[in-house]
């Protein structure tokens, strides 16, 4: 192969479509890598820690990792390698093509490293496979999300760079030069030449690069694959729309943190619900609610031992509460409280949407609809997974003795308004949907329990909602006590079957929300609103996109309707198809989609992969049992 010669930095690219990202992880952190070769995300060593590429929102010296032909590419495709979370990014040029593939590794380790911590956190290893061109390559982390100096070593075999708290080492088996505190290269490649890069976290006083050559990373790549394609094998999934759903099942364990069990909403932070507006938030931690919904997405499609470990996460969480409010709606992955925002100003944000936070306000909220969630986590796990056990059993019970004295409060909602506290429908629902899977285990389990007090809190609960939640002039359930706002999250009263799909305030409910916005409902084509803003003022200013997990909500709710109703099912089957045509050509979702069909908000999010599985599914056993 031909010597290595140092290249000048290139211009970074301009901000990418925000679903133009492929992800790729090891269930501690994750990457985001754009069509053009380039790492724009990552954070080290966990998913809440410092970002070290940060690209994603400033495309001014945030750090960014590339490899791409010097020749400009006439076209750029990605794919993941078969049934994994391995990327492939594929650059055709007038003089060749060349094939960049990422990962970060997981599975058995080989014998080439003693333990997970001394393997690579991320390898790219770039093959031309027709024709010949140079490669450019340049590393240049900025640490602390791009707040940090570093220093750089140009050493045998690699590149250190040491920052601050973090020290890390790109290692090569090329030569890989130093210009302006990056690692750059350009490589000249033949069809079949390749080379390898291995990203490695070291310690401080390691003056060394690891090794790491072309035998080391064939291994890692066997391992990984091996471990991609042996997890996905245990997909229960047969239905109509199965390369979805395992895609979407391969995207939720990457939000999965596997050292406690902790699953977390997103892998970024600050990309916007609106470009340009303020509603740019973090979302690398845990939040109670779609850690619950996505255990109940890996039961229905057969991953037991992820559900397990979330138990175990949850039960430390519900032995930490607080006697006096509660479990916290959100924790970090190490079941910690989430630190209060911080604005990272030095950053220009995603298409200059500012501010970027650090931390999320939801850790001082009070979220009633929570222990709904939980308790039906709960309740499913010990039906589909395993059952608890009595310890489990025991501060379940102290959450719904708490609960019994508490629903009646006011609370922030699902939504997490920055407004005064309501009397959310939707918070009510989930308490009593909290009370009624208490009873429900306990009589499954013959545990000892209150069950007269939690029955007449159940009651009482139910006809609360009858009475306040419903209103007469709308015609359908309302977002929260004294108004007439519409809320997609009465989409899921029948899913927790606290009405009745065919009730006829459920069948009107559905219908209110089915009308288009100028009609006083929540749906543009296939695009569902949470709410209505001018009706409903949230404390923030401008407006979002369509949010996608309400997409899923209505393909569920009129999938149920549809057991009576054959035209409520075919609608059914074409929003969840033409939901399908707002994905990222990877097959992946952010939280909310545009009016110009844009993709907003941070990326890959849980909620939407996990209501597509449950969507999915649903649909599927109902068209199949109508056969």
């Amino acid at each position: 192969m031909p010597p290595t010669q140092t290249a000048a930095p290139r211009p970074a690219h301009a901000f990418e479509p925000i679903d133009a990202y492929g992800m790729i992880g090891d269930m501690r952190s994750s990457a985001l890598v754009s069509p053009h070769g380039s790492i724009d995300w990552m954070c080290l060593p966990h998913f809440d820690s410092q970002a070290v590429f940060a690209h994603l929102l400033d495309d001014q010296d945030a750090g960014q990792f590339w490899i791409r032909p010097v020749q400009p590419a006439t076209n750029v495709k990605q794919v993941y390698w078969p049934d994994t979370n391995i990327l492939v990014t594929r650059f055709f040029a007038e003089d060749g093509v060349l094939e960049v593939i990422d990962y970060m590794p997981v599975g058995d380790l080989p014998e080439c490293y003693g333990c997970e911590q001394e393997r690579p956190r991320l390898v790219r290893k770039a093959t031309v496979v027709r024709g010949e061109l140079d490669v450019d390559v340049r590393c240049a982390p900025a640490f602390d999300y791009a707040r940090a100096t570093h220093t750089t070593h140009d050493l045998p075999g690699g590149v250190l760079f040491e920052g601050p708290d973090l020290k890390l080492a790109l290692a090569s088996d090329e030569v890989i030069g130093v210009v302006g505190g990056a690692a750059t290269g350009t490589v000249r490649l033949r069809a079949g030449d390749s080379f390898s890069l291995g990203l490695f976290i070291v310690e401080a006083h390691e003056t060394e690069v690891p090794s790491f050559g072309r035998s080391h990373e064939q291994r890692l790549f066997e391992a990984t694959r091996d471990y991609w394609h042996n997890w996905l094998g245990q997909c229960t999934y047969r239905g109509r729309w199965s390369e979805k759903v395992y895609r979407s099942a391969l995207a939720l364990k990457l939000l999965t943190f596997e050292p406690t069990g902790a699953i977390i909403a997103a892998p970024t932070l600050g990309l916007p619900e609106i470009i340009g507006g303020e509603r740019n938030w973090d979302y690398r931690y845990a939040w109670l609610r779609d850690a619950a919904f996505t255990l109940y997405a890996f039961l229905r499609i057969g991953f037991t031992k992820e559900a397990a470990a979330f138990m175990d996460w949850l039960l430390a969480r519900c032995r930490e509460a607080d006697p006096e409010r509660g479990l916290c709606p959100v924790y970090t992955i190490h079941g910690e409280m989430v630190p209060d925002e911080v604005e990272l100003d030095h950053l220009s944000g995603y298409r200059h949407s500012t501010p970027i936070l650090v931390g999320n306000g939801a850790n001082d909220q009070y979220q009633l609809d929570i222990y709904g969630e939980v308790l039906d986590a709960v309740y499913l796990f010990n039906k589909h997974g395993q059952e608890i056990s009595y310890d489990f059993y025991v501060e379940i019970r102290k959450l719904l003795d708490w609960l019994v004295d508490h629903w009646q409060d006011k609370d922030d909602g699902i939504w997490e308004a920055r407004r005064s506290p309501r009397h959310y429908t939707f918070s009510k629902v989930m308490c009593w949907v909290a009370f009624d899977r208490g009873l429900r285990l306990a009589d499954k389990r013959s545990f000892p329990a209150p069950r007269e007090e939690w029955l007449a809190a159940r009651d009482a609960v139910y006809l609360d909602v009858f009475e306040n939640g419903w209103s007469e002039e709308r015609n359908a359930f309302v977002q929260h006590y004294g108004s007439h706002t519409l809320d997609a999250s009465a989409l899921l009263m029948p899913l927790v079957f606290f009405t009745s799909p065919s009730d006829q305030r459920m069948i009107a409910t559905l219908d209110a929300i089915m009308q288009p916005p100028d009609r006083g409902g929540l749906v543009s084509d296939s695009l569902v609103d949470r709410y209505n803003h001018n009706e409903s003022p949230d404390g923030l200013e401008g407006e979002e996109g369509a949010f996608n997990l309400c997409t899923f909500w209505l393909v569920e709710a009129l999938t149920r309707a549809g057991r009576t109703d054959p035209e409520k099912l075919s609608t059914a089957r074409l929003l969840f198809e033409k939901m399908m045509s707002y994905s990222s050509g990877l097959g992946l979702f952010s939280e909310e989609t545009g009016p110009l069909g844009q993709a907003l908000g941070n990326y890959p999010q849980g909620l939407t992969h996990l209501s597509l599985i449950s969507a999915a599914y649903n649909l599927d056993k109902e068209l199949s049992s109508k056969k």
